[in-house]
């Protein structure tokens, strides 16, 4: 491939400019839930109460329509960041999300919810920056950001390959792939660069436009904290 992969971390970028396109009672529907779904998923629309501090090291589990694999968290690598990843995992924020960005060679990329008002909550709950201690090598987990500051909120990319250059961009690790990398790398890629709307798209519409327009690609069946 004859693309530097330092032009891709555009692929990181996340379009939180773009507005939300449906009311929650709009994305319920869309999204076709059930009142003991919107019940058991109450929860999630309340960022400010979802700050638990992490333990200093935990694994997290990701059973995925590709198989299984194993993400070993390091709280002192990126406090804010493995604080945020935890209290997603723990209460199920990840379940059902699709891997809507696979760039082969680079990263996979994952962390927008298919329920629309679950997810329209997260868009503007950011966390702050947290400086740069580990390296983006292959298997390091990292959150996706703006080109600004304190703009993660809730997407998370897994490198592919040993990607240094985006050290000095200020993505910080805060895990690695422990078990299961070969699952990984299994992760469907065949649709190649998403087109510009699919985050704004998928946000307003859910899963079901995944589901349409992309039925190919692998998701997580459900993550969860491993004691």
């Amino acid at each position: 491939m004859s693309r530097s992969f330092s032009t891709l971390s555009i692929a990181l970028v996340l379009l939180a400019a773009v507005p939300a396109a449906a009311s929650a009672q709009a994305a319920g529907k869309a999204t076709g839930q059930t009142g003991g779904t919107l019940a058991k998923t109450a929860k999630l629309r309340s960022p400010a109460n979802l700050k638990e501090q992490a333990p200093a090291t935990y694994k997290a589990r990701f059973d995925t329509s590709a198989g299984v694999f194993v993400i070993e968290v390091h709280r002192d690598w990126a406090p804010h960041g493995a604080d945020r990843f935890y209290n997603l995992v723990k209460n199920g924020f990840y379940d059902d999300c699709r891997f809507f960005r696979v760039m082969p060679g680079f990263m996979v990329q994952f962390g927008i919810n298919g329920i629309p008002s679950i997810q329209s909550a997260w868009n503007n709950a950011n966390i702050p920056d947290d400086p740069v201690k580990e390296t983006n090598k292959r298997g390091a987990v990292t959150f996706a950001m703006a080109p600004v500051p304190n703009s993660r909120s809730t997407q998370v990319f897994i490198n592919f390959r040993n990607n240094a250059g985006l050290d000095k961009q200020g993505f910080a690790p805060f895990g690695t792939v422990m078990e299961g990398m070969d699952v990984v790398d299994k992760i469907y890629g065949g649709y190649g660069e998403n087109p510009p709307d699919l985050q704004g798209r998928l946000k307003a519409e859910g899963n079901r436009y995944l589901t349409k327009e992309f039925p190919k690609l692998d998701y997580i069946k459900k993550a969860t904290i491993e004691q």
